[in-house]
């Protein structure tokens, strides 16, 4: 008898520890959709966390994230949504452009979706409007797509005796459309002619440059884009080692070597990016959440690098800038 009640109390220790962990609330996930790189978002993925710590969630405390990279290659977005999705995750955090947003849109109408992109979400069917998206997804805009007309204009400035300035444009980016469009229009504003250069792959990229010394175009503006952001590095020593000035849209690129850019803090941007996550974990509806623009822009200049081509930057635009890099 005090055997059998022995083995009773040994079974009910075994299942109580089970039973007792099977009542702990599950932690959420977050699937992170990202279609650039993680050597190259390292500061962003850092701007993310702290955004979720002001909504009050610590991953690996009482959060975990779930991370998927497809480093420039947009064709491998659609099949990482779909195993997030399967997985499945409490809220979709779709970064590095509207290649990765529209891969979770397409994946679920379901999960809530938390985007950054360049453009304009409405137009890419990303939310109905900015301030009632509706929907699944809602997130933040950080226009740089639509930016490239000022960069542009700021570029010529810089140089303003090119009376070309070659563009280099990813074809497979969702917004290369508008942004092509936008730079016709823009240099025609200002008669300017343009040399349309593509890439959306590492050799492109090195042929865009050989044309560009080949025909020496002057001065090169670097469109807006994902892939672009991936290969930050390779395209500001390609930039130097053709002794060409050349514009960017994140001020990354010029702290690394680049002459110049003209865009958001996209640091900023990440960090809202992870409040709204943390705000939809806690609850709050996508449909209810506006989609976030910025208001500042930042024009930083590397003088180092403006030194090393022989410029001289205009002396109303240096007082113009918001950081000049020594």
């Amino acid at each position: 008898m005090r055997r059998r009640n022995f083995i009773t109390l040994l079974g009910g220790a075994a299942v109580w520890p089970l039973a007792a962990r099977a009542q702990q609330p599950e932690v959420p996930v977050v699937g992170w959709l990202n279609a650039r790189s993680p050597d190259d978002t390292v500061h962003l993925v850092a701007a993310f966390r702290r955004g979720l710590g002001e909504a009050g969630f610590i991953e690996g405390q009482n959060v975990m994230i779930e991370y998927r990279w497809a480093l420039g290659q947009y064709d491998r977005l659609p099949a990482m949504a779909a195993e997030l999705v399967r997985r499945p995750v409490t809220v979709l955090a779709s970064a590095g452009g509207e290649p990765a947003a529209l891969a979770a849109k397409a994946a679920t109408s379901t999960i809530p979706i938390v985007f950054v992109i360049g453009g304009d979400p409405v137009k890419q069917g990303l939310a109905a409007s900015l301030n009632r998206p509706g929907g699944n997804s809602t997130g933040i805009s950080v226009l740089t797509s639509t930016l490239e007309p000022k960069r542009l204009g700021l570029l010529r400035e810089l140089v303003p005796g090119a009376e070309t300035i070659g563009v280099l444009l990813n074809p497979n980016y969702p917004q290369f459309e508008s942004q092509l469009r936008d730079v016709q229009e823009a240099a025609r504003a200002i008669d300017l002619q343009i040399h349309v250069l593509r890439a959306s792959a590492d050799r492109e990229i090195d042929a865009a440059f050989e044309t560009v010394a080949q025909r020496r175009i002057p001065a090169l503006s670097v469109a807006a884009d994902p892939f672009f952001d991936t290969r930050r590095d390779k395209i500001v020593v390609l930039a130097v080692r053709h002794a060409v000035p050349t514009m960017y849209h994140f001020r990354e690129f010029a702290a690394a070597g680049g002459l110049v850019s003209y865009g958001v803090n996209i640091s900023d941007a990440y960090r809202l990016f992870g409040v709204y996550t943390g705000r939809i974990l806690k609850g709050a509806k996508p449909a209810d959440l506006p989609v976030r623009q910025p208001t500042k822009f930042e024009l930083v200049i590397n003088l180092t690098t403006a030194r090393a081509l022989g410029l001289e930057v205009p002396s109303n635009l240096s007082a113009r800038a918001d950081e000049v890099i020594e």
